[in-house]
């Protein structure tokens, strides 16, 4: 791949969000907020560098993914953009907003931390089959209510999502199967490195200075909602929301809410999104 070259989905004209997915995921799972965003913003949705289509030849570090986005919004001639983070694009988030503040007017975070910290139970052979099992079931008949009860439920979306509704598992289908199966065994050693090397950005923070809302869900077992909210509590200009009975795919779980909430905040801070 070329150094600069990621897979980016652009739509939309007006002020510029930089949609940024998690792991594993893509610029597609991001369409849940470019959908209703690109009405009145220019909406950038890259694949990371090991996601998606943008393929990466051996293994590379967490820091290549600044460098590849810093590149991107050099690409598009963007000066100054508006940031959407889901979890690990979260983390990318707030990097990009203390290595550029002249660059980032604001940050949505949506479930993710400066010092991320999990509770996720160990894992059973019987949660990697009914997991496998409703993951498949899920692809062929997306929101069978059959394959939610019997699998769907006892599998590992049970960490993921609370509300099993059909909703959410049309975007499991849609958008969450692609992007695992073009996951790079690259991308998930880098993230992992990072982790374990304690990754802990709390104490840099205070460099952010822009208008950030931070969002969560109460019941995420991969980023804690209280991580999250230590994060919040770090940041100089930052509006929290933390929504009950959701885990960490809570925008596919409601998202009616999660972009009311989203519209609501942008059109309070307006007048630091305009181009």
């Amino acid at each position: 791949m070329s150094r600069s070259q990621l897979n980016v989905k652009v739509k939309g004209k007006g002020f510029p969000i930089l949609c940024l997915h998690g792991h594993p995921g893509s610029g597609q799972c991001m369409s849940v907020f470019s959908d209703r965003l690109e009405s009145r913003f220019r909406i950038i949705a890259p694949d990371l560098r090991g996601y998606g289509e943008s393929r990466s030849e051996g293994n590379f570090e967490m820091s290549q993914h600044l460098l590849d986005l810093e590149r991107l919004l050099d690409r598009y001639a963007i000066n100054k953009c508006l940031i959407l983070g889901w979890s690990l694009g979260g983390i990318l988030a707030m990097e990009l907003a203390i290595r550029f503040p002249d660059r980032v007017a604001g940050l949505i975070l949506i479930a993710t931390a400066a010092r991320p910290r999990g509770s996720h139970p160990p894992i059973t052979w019987q949660d990697n089959l009914y997991t496998g099992l409703a993951g498949i079931f899920n692809w062929w008949f997306p929101s069978w209510q059959w394959n939610i009860d019997t699998f769907g439920k006892r599998s590992l979306l049970r960490y993921l999502i609370q509300q099993h509704t059909d909703t959410a598992y049309r975007y499991l289908a849609k958008e969450a199967v692609p992007a695992y199966l073009q996951t790079s065994k690259a991308a998930t050693r880098a993230l992992n490195l990072a982790l374990r090397g304690g990754y802990n950005r709390l104490p840099d923070l205070p460099e952010i200075q822009c208008p950030c809302l931070m969002l969560a869900g109460a019941e995420d077992r991969h980023i804690t909602s209280e991580s999250s909210r230590e994060t919040a509590l770090h940041l100089k200009d930052a509006t929290w929301h933390c929504y009950p009975n959701t885990a960490h795919l809570f925008p596919w779980e409601i998202p009616d809410l999660v972009l009311a909430d989203i519209d609501r905040w942008i059109a309070y801070r307006s007048f630091a999104f305009r181009a």
